[in-house]
């Protein structure tokens, strides 16, 4: 059959165009992008991607492995259905590390100063002007864009599959002229989640439907809708990325680091409700939305603020004036609206330990900068049910030829939670799928 396109890919974030990259290897690629003027969920993330085994882990001394990076995990998430799955995408990583410092030139190193609950051993990669996933997606839009064989179309979205029964044999899409159909030996579906789209939220993760939104605006869940109409099966669909550091009526994060560098956080009283150096910051939201208002308080100090200052959701908070410098405990919790007597207790109470900078175990000490936060959804972690290789399958574990799935559009691996996903977890299931995926179709291995 006579076909416009060996590989059809929807969706232009990291999962869309690492498919793409690798798939162009085999033959004629065209990916559709619903539109870049509003963007992708990678650009709204920091850009870092977990990776165990890495050679930056080696040239730094850190001992880690993919097997090692799996494990850590399947014990967060709680999800051995998952386990070939995450095996697959962790052992990809290094790989595509690899792949992005030494071929694509993107800058990466090992950001030792980014514990996060549930690693073992740092192992999140970032670039070192902590610039956020814009620069990662900078680096995969010109890596296609100088390949001949990978055609770009922007502001053209997939409106639906052709499906004639059996197979997927391509895409309908919307040009300016109207409604084409566009034939190709394998689909790649990789969308975003449905994080804004309030039905599908209804549905599958009420707890989320009334949550702020902080990911991309066109997360509509198409790839879900499209992939129930031929009888995909679906997986984890209550799992997403929840964000407990939202800062409350601004809607910029605050640094996830902050708890590392003996950050406190406090409810309505002025009492301490957690312990913040053992939360996730998806789990964090989950205790969050459960305190009365849905609100919290974090409060930092200098110490903590110059080393969390140096990142790019902390220069958004910075420039939005998202939080406040205070002087001495009257004017925090005068400004803060919170009960001085408590406050001051808890504040005595507190050790600010911490893992990444060297200070003595001690009191929080002023002045303070403190912030309400709140709680948010930034993507969705459940989707199209897929097995290690990336192809959609029916709930009976049957693959639909010509159909797979990746990023936002597929089941993640953070387990039927936002409780257990683990710090990169979401770009490491987009790009090791993609990874995958294309490696298969452009029979690049």
């Amino acid at each position: 059959m006579s076909t416009d396109a060996e590989v059809v890919v929807v969706g232009a974030g990291a999962a869309g165009m690492t498919a793409a990259l690798r798939a162009a290897r085999g033959g004629r690629v065209i990916v559709f992008e619903k539109s870049t003027r509003h963007g992708c969920n990678t650009q709204y993330s920091s850009g870092s991607l977990a990776a165990g085994g890495t050679r930056l882990q080696a040239e730094a001394g850190i001992e880690d492995s993919p097997e090692r990076h799996a494990r850590d995990i399947l014990a967060a998430s709680g999800d051995p259905g998952a386990a070939a799955l995450v095996r697959a995408v962790c052992a990809a990583a290094p790989r595509y590390v690899d792949w992005l410092v030494d071929e694509l030139g993107h800058p990466l190193e090992l950001g030792i100063d980014m514990p996060r609950a549930g690693q073992s051993v740092p192992r999140l990669h970032t670039d070192p002007g902590r610039g956020g996933g814009k620069v990662l997606v900078r680096t995969l839009r010109h890596a296609m864009s100088a390949v001949a064989d990978i055609t770009f179309v922007d502001e053209t979205p997939a409106v639906g599959l052709r499906y004639d029964g059996t197979r997927v044999t391509g895409v309908r899409v919307r040009e300016h002229t109207g409604e084409q159909e566009v034939t190709a030996d394998d689909v790649v579906l990789a969308c975003d989640g449905y994080g804004n789209n309030p039905d599908l939220l209804r549905r599958f993760a009420p707890d989320a439907a009334t949550a702020f939104h902080g990911g991309v605006s066109t997360s509509h869940g198409d790839a879900v809708i499209w992939g129930e109409r031929i009888g995909a099966g679906l997986r984890n669909m209550g799992a997403y990325l929840g964000h407990g550091q939202v800062v409350a009526g601004h809607g910029t994060r605050l640094n996830p680091n902050l708890p590392f560098l003996g950050a406190l956080m406090v409810d309505g009283d002025g009492r301490r409700f957690c312990d913040e150096k053992a939360q996730g910051y998806s789990r964090l939201g989950g205790l969050i939305r459960r305190l009365p208002g849905e609100r919290a308080v974090m409060i930092w100090d200098e110490p903590a603020h110059e080393v969390a200052r140096h990142s790019e959701l902390m220069r958004e908070s910075i420039e939005a004036g998202a939080f406040r410098r205070y002087a001495d405990l009257s004017s925090l919790a005068g400004g803060l609206g919170l009960p001085e007597d408590t406050l001051g207790r808890t504040l005595d109470g507190f050790v600010a330990a911490s893992d990444l900078v060297k200070r003595p175990v001690e009191r929080l000490r002023p002045p303070w900068y403190a912030a309400w936060i709140t709680h948010g959804i930034l993507t969705t972690q459940g989707g199209l049910l897929i097995d290690a290789e990336g192809h959609v399958l029916r709930p009976d574990g049957t693959p639909i030829p010509g159909l797979s799935a990746a990023g936002g559009a597929a089941t993640g691996i953070s387990g039927p939670s936002p409780d257990g996903y683990s710090s990169g977890n979401g770009l490491l299931a987009a790009m090791g799928v993609g990874w995958i995926v294309g490696n298969r179709l452009g029979s690049a291995g």
